[in-house]
């Protein structure tokens, strides 16, 4: 099983039982070895391009030297404290962020990392099944992950909320905007002679170029639906109907609403590719590419650079 970064503290600590100082080379095989974390577990990666386990086991040294219990003589070695000794004698089944905030270090550390805000009572104030859920499990970067995930799906409802209100030439003009973004042919004056209401021919809404060059040409079918409406494969088969008509070989159906599982598995019998962009994937682009959007604060994430440090 993967440990959390919780898990992981208890047989770090151990691995240093017995007073030699430990590299954290050493430390990790003891903590695969002891939950028995399989080769697929060891390639669970987070967004930040680092392992999980990695990150869980990184994030307990952190925890336990921020508490006493272990110190780092030289970069990348850790050795026990007289504190971590201490709670190794009293056989603790487990060590949590829970136990750790009766240490007054670790609790200074907490309390000026998130504010003045004493963790240990929001713990206690929490029932007993509740002090092992995610937000507690998770390491402090899964967490800023995590909430940027939130941010970014709560921004994707407001986008789709936005653009519902919006009448069809602006839907128009917004695709325009985003495929222009995105790198495709020629500049929104270009496009938009092109795009969107233009053709009319057979669920065909526009034609756009695959690159400024416009070797090749992408035909469009934009539907601004229900965000709740289900799109299912009749519809993307009467596109794709249309494409074959016009010999065309490539095509785009952008909607605000969504495609059943049957239409996202449809794939046609000839050469004709179809993308599909829903809703959902809409404003995602748009979030990518600043369509619609701003930025409204950067946070900064630092690391030490083992370069600098390192001896020459």
């Amino acid at each position: 099983m993967l440990p959390t970064f919780q898990e992981c503290m208890l047989p770090t600590l151990q691995m240093l039982a017995d007073g030699k100082p430990r590299s954290a080379k050493e430390i990790r095989p003891f903590i695969i070895e002891r939950f028995s974390v399989t080769e697929k577990e060891m390639q669970i990666m987070l967004p930040s391009n680092q392992s999980r386990l990695s990150s869980n086991i990184n994030w307990a040294r952190v925890y336990l030297r921020f508490a006493g219990l272990i110190q780092s003589p030289k970069r990348g070695v850790y050795i026990i404290t007289s504190d971590g000794k201490s709670l190794l004698a009293s056989n603790p089944e487990e060590i949590n962020v829970k136990m750790l905030m009766d240490y007054p270090k670790f609790r200074a550390w907490k309390e000026g990392t998130i504010g003045k805000y004493d963790e240990r009572e929001m713990l206690q104030n929490l029932p007993s099944e509740d002090i092992s859920t995610e937000n507690i499990e998770i390491t402090p970067e899964e967490q800023i992950e995590g909430a940027y995930r939130q941010m970014r799906n709560t921004l994707v409802e407001d986008l789709l909320e936005q653009i519902a209100q919006q009448t069809p030439e602006f839907f128009e003009r917004l695709v325009i905007r985003l495929l222009v973004a995105m790198g495709y042919g020629g500049s929104e004056e270009e496009i938009s002679e092109m795009v969107v209401g233009k053709t009319g021919d057979e669920g065909i809404d526009g034609i756009i170029k695959e690159d400024k060059l416009g070797l090749d040409s992408i035909y469009i079918q934009a539907k601004r639906w229900d965000k709740h409406q289900s799109i299912g494969r009749p519809e993307v088969q009467k596109f794709v109907g249309a494409l074959s008509g016009q010999g065309a070989t490539k095509g785009i159906f952008i909607t605000t609403a969504q495609f059943s599982e049957k239409a996202r598995l449809f794939r046609p019998q000839n050469n004709i590719k179809v993308a599909l962009i829903d809703g959902n994937l809409l404003c995602q682009h748009m979030i990518d590419y600043n369509i619609g959007v701003s930025v409204q604060n950067i946070y900064e994430i630092k690391r030490i650079d083992s370069d600098f440090f390192s001896e020459e």
